[in-house]
């Protein structure tokens, strides 16, 4: 089968844009694909969404996007998994590439998180977690993740303090990226003195509610990626090498460990195995850090680091500038936002334009190769993909 490339990226800043429908969003960052790709449109298109059934009580999604970008007719549908449905948006798109039932497709994600108050939507990114065992009883996902921070922090004796390091790095790299909905520096301080959410998780130790769409362009065969980097003049071409997609239970209580994303373990490897390629290839990454624990736990189960140590190696320098992998120079879902259905879609597309050299942000170190990792609720669904650098 030939490979999948990805010719064209479109992204919106992200924000809250009371004055702006989802398909308005969505059709903005589409037509940034379609002219960084140099007009090349898609016979499919497939679009990440969690939330549009509740808070927007909108269903047929994809035709709706579809039609208003100006493509009635083509081939259009959502795809859902939590907070993970950029990521399995991309998964399809690939498959439907790599299998040849289509040439072009233009894989998104697009959400609407203003669309209601905030317990509102709480509410509706908690059916993520199980509806009869963990949801009836009052739960959310800041709780669920605070128990598992709370749980980390006695186990391998970390504080408050040592676990912000995070949050106060992904504000530094977002004050860089001018799609970002927090691009602006913070202070230790300022983390650890923000609202109390769910102990220990401060305001400043998680994502924002935001609204965006961003948008990829996947197409068949080196030859048409060729044909498509003359007209662009770009010579470097970027290879959607692999995606894999796992799964772990809803609920958390039958998990067989709450300090293992099971499902990020048994995505990550099988991603770089189908890609030939082992962790220690792997130049740069942009993983899922919804919660500060989320990013440890993540560059833990990814097989960046030792159970327990992510913490006191990103103390020490790791994972930044100049290191291998870099990671999240995007400012992550923490700075640049957490749209949750087009998250994994944003990662492709800075992933992409990292290994191109013309991400807009601050840059990565020349990779060669690079990957992402997209996950729906506490890693209930994981999404690994990754991507080359071909001349």
């Amino acid at each position: 089968m030939d490979r999948v490339f990805v010719v064209g990226v479109g992204m919106t800043k992200i924000g809250r844009f009371y004055e702006k429908h989802a398909k308005e969003l969505f059709a903005e960052a589409l037509w940034k694909a379609i002219d960084d790709a140099g007009g090349v449109k898609p016979q499919a298109i497939v679009v990440g969404n969690m939330t549009s059934s509740v808070l927007m009580q909108q269903d047929s999604l994809g035709a709706l996007v579809a039609d208003y970008a100006g493509f009635r007719g083509v081939p259009a549908f959502k795809v859902e998994a939590a907070c993970g449905s950029g990521g399995v948006a991309l998964y399809t798109g690939f498959a439907l590439v790599k299998s040849g039932v289509a040439d072009v497709v233009a894989v998104g994600g697009v959400e609407k998180l203003t669309e209601a108050n905030t317990e509102t939507v709480t509410r509706a990114l908690a059916q993520a977690a199980d509806a009869d065992y963990e949801v009836f009883y009052g739960v959310t996902f800041t709780g669920l993740n605070a128990m598992i921070s709370r749980l980390y922090m006695n186990t391998f004796n970390y504080t408050d303090e040592d676990l912000s390091l995070w949050p106060l790095k992904m504000h530094e790299y977002g004050s860089y990226n001018p799609y970002a909905q927090l691009p602006r520096k913070t202070t230790l301080e300022e983390i650890l003195n923000s609202p109390l959410i769910a102990d220990p998780i401060r305001l400043f130790h998680a994502a924002p509610i935001g609204d965006g769409a961003a948008v990829v362009l996947l197409v068949r065969g080196e030859e048409k990626a060729r044909e498509v980097g003359k007209i662009t003049g770009r010579d470097t071409l970027v290879e959607l090498s692999t995606v894999s997609v796992a799964t772990d239970s809803v609920d958390m209580s039958t998990r067989r460990d709450l300090l293992t994303m099971e499902s990020t373990v048994l995505a990550s490897r099988s991603a770089l195995a189908k890609a030939g390629l082992t962790i220690k290839d792997i130049d740069y990454v942009e993983l899922h850090d919804a919660f500060h624990i989320t990013a440890y736990a993540s560059l833990e189960d990814l097989g960046f680091a030792p159970k327990g140590m992510a913490v006191k190696l990103f103390k020490e320098g790791k994972f930044q500038k100049g290191d291998k992998p870099e990671v999240n120079f995007s400012g992550g879902l923490k700075a640049r936002g957490h749209p949750v259905g087009a998250t994994g879609v944003y990662q492709a597309a800075e992933a992409v334009m990292q290994l191109r050299g013309d991400f807009p942000g601050f840059k990565a170190s020349s990779p060669e190769t690079a990957l992402i990792h997209n996950i729906g609720g506490v890693s209930t669904i994981a999404a690994v993909a990754v991507f080359k650098r071909v001349k």
